[in-house]
């Protein structure tokens, strides 16, 4: 047999394969479609990706970097210092099931509003608490959201709205870190990431701090 006639048997095959990848990428982008973003900075990154993947509604939710002067920076060079990134969570999520100011409420509520030095035990830039508005409608909603959780603490905060900026996904190492088994060696000696992560959270005062200023309103604290 000919290469030509070779090329005209798979003709079919290579059409109906390419009819079947397009059919899939537009079930997929149909699936996506429906989908809403949120960019928030609340301190360590494993702390909001830990509390938001138990929300309801939210589909995915991954640590990373935005609004640094550094396309794609490595966690050593912005925890280095001079990336002006901050440790953010990019959350995707269902508003057919959640909204964008139910998420915004939720984060609120699971942060030190007042401390704009950083979060808990972390300090610095990196780690103070932002909302990054992705659209101006966003934007409106973010400020509404801060405005309720003024009312609500009878005081002015200092979490800041954003300008959209791109998001850069941490080194898989960072990815679900709070429910991880690999072993590391930490100050309490070996550990599962998991277990080191409760510590660390625990040491940082995380959820004591939040509960002390949200009190029953708090939504991840454990109480």
């Amino acid at each position: 047999m000919t290469l030509f006639r070779k090329l005209q048997t798979l003709k079919p095959a290579l059409l109906a394969l390419a009819i079947a990848l397009g059919l899939s990428l537009q079930a997929s982008d149909a699936g996506a479609a429906g989908r809403e973003t949120a960019l928030v900075a609340g301190g360590c990154f494993w702390c909001v990706e830990a509390d938001f993947e138990k929300v309801k509604g939210v589909t995915d939710a991954v640590s990373g970097f935005a609004g640094g002067t550094v396309a794609n920076p490595s966690y050593k060079q912005v925890t280095r210092g001079g990336t002006g990134h901050s440790e953010v969570v990019q959350i995707t999520f269902d508003p057919d099931v959640i909204s964008y100011d139910q998420i915004l409420d939720l984060f609120l509520r699971s942060i030190d509003p007042y401390d704009d030095g950083g979060q808990f035990c972390d300090r610095g830039h990196t780690y103070a608490p932002a909302i990054f508005a992705l659209t101006p409608e966003q934007a409106r909603a973010a400020e509404a959201a801060i405005a309720r959780a003024e009312d609500d603490l009878g005081r002015r905060t200092k979490v800041p709205v954003r300008e959209a900026a791109p998001f850069y996904a941490a080194e898989d190492y960072h990815q679900d870190y709070y429910k991880q088994d690999g072993l590391i060696l930490t100050r309490f000696g070996p550990q599962s990431k998991a277990s080191a992560y409760k510590k660390y959270r625990d040491a940082c005062g995380r959820n004591a701090r939040v509960r002390a200023i949200w009190g029953d309103a708090a939504p991840f604290t454990g109480s």
